[in-house]
């Protein structure tokens, strides 16, 4: 049986047995001269089978000495409450904490299931292919290089490239992304995707412990480690406000009663009493429960979206950034080379096809740029003139391809072109056109870096491409600044000036990335496929490679940070009230005073938990696909 539910059963028995015990008081005490043994045992009974672990957990922490906690706090306030006969309101409190922590417990599981849930991305066991037969081994027996065979309903166990085959990945395990991914020859795929149909060979690139999915597993497994500057405050806090409160309470129920001039006894019971009040509201549980729960379920939420944070205080760092600075090639752009433009733009079938002929047989990625665009429609001979281009010679034509020097080099007068990488393309010694190429912008990037600057961030692009190519990326996303032509300390000494203001997140994918992700307030890194050393290095591992992820996670960040910041307010405020009137005596005039000092702490704890919870609710923003 789960703890919950022994949990749930302690706390219905102790209820039917309190609830009997107020019948009772309500119908036959004033018949019956012993009602008060009757009441107490019942009490006593039903506070034991409901409180017996917090008082085993208060009386082990004193001789660990760990004497001020709620466990403490809780066991001298009930135990206070038996002693001026309030039996039933004693059991109360310690049926309302228990309640509380069932619901911590509740959300922290649900939390957990959604970790969970990441987590079953593990494979048991994968398909070999050696000396022509397939053998079944654990993926930790696979080495790299070596051939597996992936078939329907089965989780990639390692990394690789495709060599055979096709199908439909589905990649929400690692990803967070719904739609499935088309999987084809020649393409990386990364381990635990579930295959949707049909069979994959594929080329391990990597070893089982280095795998994409025990990346992910270790990340989650010690997300939590790492305790955020709220959570530092409330753990000082409590060292503090508990001795603090416990003096107070000895000192309301000692010092009053020596100037009064009423009976002893009477004197003292009435300030034992708000004493006893004063402590119910004083325990700090609604504080020590609700703000790591907060924290928790935002990195659950967080990696319910593909988004992995490595630590709490993270998370408290992201909401309170200002500035958002990114690497180009492969975080804002796929790192491929395309064709962007071809000038004249009523020659471009003419360009491409000479371009195409030129550069069929190299695997260059200029020339694989173009002739994805074209194919060769004939052979040719072709020379290669390092640092120039290429001449190809047909039957008829004779193509240069290449760069400016090789136009000046074979006098032809040519058109300059900028914006990228230019290859010019003459025929039979006339200039024909450009073609120019650039790496190809993420579909979400522009409104990815759109939604954070709604969000009042700046956005930075910090690239060791020319300022050309960075320019025109730059106009392209609306980017607020950009510095181009950067070496890799370059970007850490920008980044500093960048910090010595605001709170800055860097986001890269690459090894160059490694020193200013080390630098950055908060590292963000792209987990896909960005490298090893990036994703070590970085503090949140986005593993979609999309944009779009990283205001997701800021929206994460900010709504779990307001919600902590709301626990503390609203439990702090609330204690401080009740505690102030329970020590000059205001809840003792009411009936139910003590009731309105349980719901103070009991009651606060509950709703700060059920606040928590909020924080794993919140979703990517649906994106409009053309």
């Amino acid at each position: 049986m789960s703890k919950n539910k022994k949990s749930l059963i302690r706390i219905i028995i102790s209820l039917i047995i309190v609830a009997v015990d107020v019948v009772l008081k309500y119908t036959i005490a004033n018949d019956i001269s012993w009602f008060m043994w009757l009441e107490l045992g019942l009490s006593l009974c039903a506070y034991l089978i409901v409180g017996y672990d917090v008082l085993f957990r208060a009386i082990k922490n004193i001789f660990r000495g760990k004497v001020f906690d709620e466990n403490f706090l809780m066991t001298i306030a009930t135990i206070g409450a038996f002693a001026i006969g309030e039996y039933v309101d004693a059991t109360a409190v310690m049926l309302l904490y228990q309640l509380g922590e069932l619901f911590q417990r509740y959300a922290v599981g649900k939390s957990r299931k959604s970790i969970a849930n990441l987590m079953d991305i593990r494979p048991e066991e994968a398909t070999v292919i050696r000396d022509g037969c397939e053998f079944t081994v654990h993926p930790s027996e696979i080495s790299i290089g070596e051939t597996i065979i992936v078939k329907t309903g089965e989780k990639l166990p390692l990394d690789g490239v495709v060599v055979k085959g096709e199908c439909n990945l589905d990649t929400s395990a690692i990803t967070g992304e719904s739609l499935p991914r088309k999987a084809i020859s020649g393409q990386n795929v990364i381990s635990g995707c579930l295959n949707l149909d049909g069979v994959l060979y594929i080329k391990t690139t990597s070893t089982y412990d280095n795998s994409t999915v025990a990346k992910v597993l270790d990340l989650v497994e010690n997300a939590t480690s790492r305790k955020a500057p709220a959570e530092n405050f409330i753990t000082k806090f409590s060292r503090y406000y508990t001795p603090i409160v416990v003096i107070l309470a000895v000192l309301l129920a000692v010092v009053p009663p020596m100037f009064e001039g009423m009976s002893v006894g009477t004197v003292w019971m009435k300030w034992a009493k708000r004493a006893m009040m004063f402590l119910f509201v004083s325990c700090p549980c609604a504080l020590v429960i609700s703000i790591p729960l907060g924290f928790f379920g935002g990195i659950a939420c967080a990696s319910k979206n593909g988004i992995l944070v490595k630590g709490s205080n993270y998370l408290e760092l992201l909401a309170k950034t200002k500035v958002v600075a990114f690497d180009k090639t492969g975080t804002l752009t796929k790192g491929n080379f395309a064709v962007t433009q071809v000038y004249p733009k009523e020659n471009k079938q003419t360009i491409l096809r000479l371009a195409a002929i030129a550069e069929q047989y190299s695997n260059h990625p200029i020339a694989l740029s173009i002739c994805r665009e074209m194919k060769a429609d004939t052979e040719a001979n072709v020379t290669e003139i390092a640092g120039r281009g290429i001449m190809a010679k047909t039957n008829h034509e004779t193509i240069l391809c290449g760069n400016d020097k090789l136009m000046k080099e074979n006098n032809i007068e040519f058109v300059s072109a900028n914006g990228g990488t230019v290859v010019y393309v003459a025929c039979n010694g006339n200039f024909i056109g450009s073609i120019i190429i650039n790496d190809e912008i993420k579909s979400d990037s522009y409104e990815a870096l759109q939604e954070l600057k709604k969000s009042g961030v700046k956005t930075v692009m910090l690239t060791g491409d020319n300022s050309d190519t960075a320019e025109l990326v730059a106009e392209k996303l609306d980017i607020d600044e950009y510095y181009a032509q950067l070496l890799p300390q370059d970007k850490v000494t920008k980044l500093e000036e960048l910090k010595a203001t605001n709170k800055v997140a860097f986001v890269g994918d690459g090894i160059n990335d490694a020193p200013v992700l080390a630098t950055a307030d908060v590292s963000i890194a792209m987990g896909a496929m960005g490298s090893d050393v990036a994703i070590e290095t970085a503090d949140i591992v986005l593993m979609q490679d999309n944009p779009t992820a990283i205001p997701t996670a800021k929206r994460i960040a900010k709504k779990t940070l307001s919600i902590v910041t709301e626990n503390i307010v609203i439990s702090l405020l609330i204690k401080f009230a009740v505690l102030i009137l329970s020590a000059i005596g205001i809840l003792d005039k009411v009936s139910f005073g003590m009731i309105i000092a349980i719901l103070a702490d009991v009651g606060v704890c509950v709703i700060a938990i059920i606040n928590s919870m909020r924080t794993m609710l919140t979703k990517r923003k649906k994106r409009n696909v053309a």
